[in-house]
């Protein structure tokens, strides 16, 4: 029959969403399981960019001391490169927060800290290698999931399930969730190259020239570095070659030229399917969806870490206390997607009005790259600078900690 859990929580999937969720639920006194269907955190292809409004939430629960002792790199203005011109787009260090910069943090170091800080409470378990295969139905109410473990099989039964599964979440699939496709004309391929000890030449996040884009994020051993193409065109750019790969690399991003003499097979740089969307409902009794799983975001921004994060702790300002407390939470299920469905909104317009207006169209042209107008405007003018970095840094309805907290946090020393 396998393993039987009984808990308040389950939460499906072990990414930022979950993990975070995980950790304010049992704060809160929830008895919670968080379930990962891989064996550790180590997945390369994720969001790095920790916004001020995270670390804000992280000063909040009184563990960013910490979490900055993660390895990091910070980065206090957002630059970009429009064929020759190099243009400063937003500045952080006017944002109203405690941490006037964006921390650009390996999504691993993100997840481990957040769990070393959960693993201490007595009601927080974190499961890996347990995947999730379908749902536990009573009536129409979803009581648990069914999941498959290196042990065996695992049933666990919840008051609530949390669905923080991703983009291609199997518990949406399974609670027949409809999804809304927004639209990406984009897709990503994801690659890394050396970043030599020394290497002070100015370093902008967004490179634009002759058809090629290139986004590339200090690690500081290495950047990592997502060339954007057409939807669909990966076996084209790949079948092109890596020489052809690499000067068109460089055409956008010269600052790489040498070290993206690194990649010298395609096999190592992988596709990333950018996706859109967002669920109509997000919630049926006993189960709620938050994260990638209720909208995906596009890459524009780095918002959709942060925006993963937000969903997590208004979750738990909703519901932690009273599922804690032995209430029935289902009545306030759907009051998660009131609360949050104008930021997402939003932000998902700004971004598909700038993949389509802006990337999309530089991707289909051979002529040398200029600055569009927005971009000159920000770079000339100080308090746009200031704004767009709020609107980045900060966002729609940032979300504080209000859930409670019964067993304090303490950090792994």
């Amino acid at each position: 029959m396998g393993e039987q859990l009984d808990v308040d929580c389950c939460v499906v999937g072990g990414g930022p969403a979950g993990v975070m969720a995980g950790l304010l639920f049992a704060r809160a006194g929830a008895k919670t399981v968080v379930l990962e269907k891989h064996a550790d955190f180590l997945r390369d292809f994720r969001g790095d960019t920790v916004h001020p409004s995270t670390l804000e939430l992280m000063h909040e629960l009184g563990i960013l001391e910490a979490f900055l002792a993660r390895p990091h790199q910070q980065l206090s203005r957002l630059s970009a490169r429009f064929g020759d011109k190099l243009l400063h787009l937003a500045d952080f260090s006017h944002c109203g927060t405690t941490c006037k910069f964006i921390a650009l943090m390996p999504q691993w170091h993100f997840l481990d800290f957040l769990n070393s800080v959960a693993e201490p409470l007595p009601t927080y378990r974190l499961r890996q290698s347990a995947e999730v295969t379908d749902l536990i139905f009573d009536g129409d109410r979803v009581a648990g999931v069914h999941a498959e473990t290196a042990e065996g099989p695992l049933e666990v039964r919840a008051k609530v399930v949390i669905g923080a599964d991703g983009r291609g979440s199997l518990v949406r699939d399974r609670a027949g969730f409809q999804v809304e496709d927004i639209g990406a004309p984009i897709d990503v391929l994801w690659f890394k190259v050396p970043r030599p000890d020394g290497f002070h030449e100015e370093e902008p996040l967004f490179n634009m020239n002759r058809g090629s884009v290139v986004i590339t994020i200090d690690r500081g051993s290495y950047f990592q570095c997502a060339f954007v193409i057409p939807k669909g065109a990966a076996e084209r750019v790949k079948g092109q070659g890596p020489e052809h790969f690499r000067s068109v690399v460089v055409t956008a991003a010269p600052h790489l030229a040498g070290l993206v003499d690194a990649v010298t097979d395609l096999d190592d740089v992988k596709l990333l399917t950018v996706t859109v969307d967002r669920l109509k409902i997000w919630s049926r009794p006993g189960l709620l969806m938050i994260g990638d799983s209720a909208h995906a975001m596009s890459p524009i921004g780095g918002v959709g870490i942060n925006l993963a994060v937000q969903d997590a702790v208004a979750a738990a300002n909703l519901l932690a206390g009273p599922l804690a407390a032995g209430e029935d939470v289902d009545p306030l299920l759907p009051k998660l997607r009131e609360r949050r469905l104008w930021p997402i909104k939003a932000t998902q317009f700004v971004q598909v009005q700038a993949q389509n207006r802006l990337i999309a169209p530089a991707l289909e042209t051979s002529a040398q790259a200029t600055p569009p107008l927005p971009a000159r405007l920000a770079s000339r003018l100080p308090f746009l600078q200031r704004r767009l970095a709020s609107v980045i840094g900060v966002g729609v309805l940032p979300e504080h900690i209000h859930s409670p907290e019964k067993y304090p946090l303490r950090t792994p020393q």
